[in-house]
């Protein structure tokens, strides 16, 4: 089997804190060294936001901030030698600010993904922060057509048609996305229309930990171009989970337990309608400019203060308050 014929990937569910973007980027840089040297992996797959931690809120517009972002996003274009990394981070572009995932590898910067939709219902308040992407993104990584998606960009059927008219042959989303009640069985269902849909395997990296009230509990998943789960990993729990792609003979991509791996974990007994699952409808329109549009609109005044942790010491434990920009009302 030739090189081009397997690509082996390692999904980094990884605990990052809010504001400790130098500590966030250590923690990826020793699991790109740790996927590399142990596990022979070509590709590390960090969540969304993994620089800046999620959410950044009020955070990303401290000048300071900013350039700590393009700092870690350096070095780990730099260290990017004999692996490759697809990493969430907050991309600075004149004064507008982009919920972004960057490829990089061999030193340089293959792709860079600005996330389209823009959730903005409930915990989430991303218009405040972030323009909408408007462009699907397709690399070829190691001979793979790989589709870079960011969270919600998965809940709507366009951005992942767009990806596969662009010739996309697996869709990588990386995400911040929080627990809740049966929230797992959404995800998969979800997944699970847009694989139907487009016909490509779906590789499914989410965080692990928790920021003021939001936890999130990994489970990162991969499906097969049929709908089927591959790998599922555990909740609430860190760690590097491992996928190989092989090319088939006819060409098409199919995800593979490595045979390290344990074996496929089984599929939810029940998926419930997803307009059921905490009464949120998955219909949500993502367009540039309907998301320019009510960003504008004014924020909401009332309710408590919530401040943000930050992590000040190399052991990221001691927190701290950033100051009065860091406090906001929800």
């Amino acid at each position: 089997m030739s090189a081009r014929a397997r690509l082996t990937i390692a999904l980094a569910e990884l605990d990052l804190l809010v504001g400790d973007v130098g500590g966030n980027a250590d923690r990826v840089l020793a699991a790109m060294q740790r996927a590399r040297d142990e596990l022979g992996a070509q590709l590390l797959v960090c969540p969304e936001l993994a620089l800046s931690g999620y959410p950044p809120e009020d955070l990303l517009f401290h000048r300071g901030f900013r350039h700590q972002v393009t700092a870690a996003l350096e070095r780990l274009r730099a260290a990017a030698q004999g692996i490759g990394v697809l990493v969430g981070y907050p991309e600075y572009s004149g004064a507008q600010i982009f919920n972004a995932a960057a490829l990089l590898d061999d030193g340089a910067v293959l792709a860079n993904h600005r996330k389209a939709c823009l959730p903005n219902y409930r915990v989430f308040d991303e218009m405040r922060y972030f323009e909408a992407g408007g462009q699907p993104t397709v690399a070829d990584f190691h001979g793979f057509q790989v589709g870079v998606l960011v969270c919600e960009d998965i809940w709507e059927p366009e951005p992942a048609q767009l990806a596969c008219s662009q010739g996309a042959e697996v869709l990588i989303v990386i995400n911040a996305s929080p627990f809740e009640l049966r929230k797992q069985a959404a995800r998969e269902a979800v997944v699970r229309e847009r694989v139907r849909d487009v016909g490509v395997p779906v590789i499914y990296c989410n965080l692990v930990g928790g920021q003021d009230e939001l936890v999130f509990d990994g489970q990162s998943f991969v499906m097969d171009a049929a709908g089927g789960i591959v790998l599922r990993g555990p909740a609430f729990s860190e760690g590097l989970r491992c996928i190989d792609l092989v090319r088939d003979a006819g060409g098409a991509v199919q995800p593979m337990l490595p045979d390290r791996a344990a074996a496929r974990p089984p599929a939810p007994a029940v998926v419930p309608p997803l307009d059921d699952v905490a009464g949120v409808s998955t219909r949500r329109s993502c367009s540039a400019s309907r998301l320019r549009q009510q960003a504008r609109l004014p924020r909401r005044r009332d309710g408590p203060l919530r401040w943000h942790r930050l992590g000040v010491d190399a052991g990221r434990s001691r927190p701290m308050r950033w100051g009065r920009n860091a406090c906001m009302r929800s």
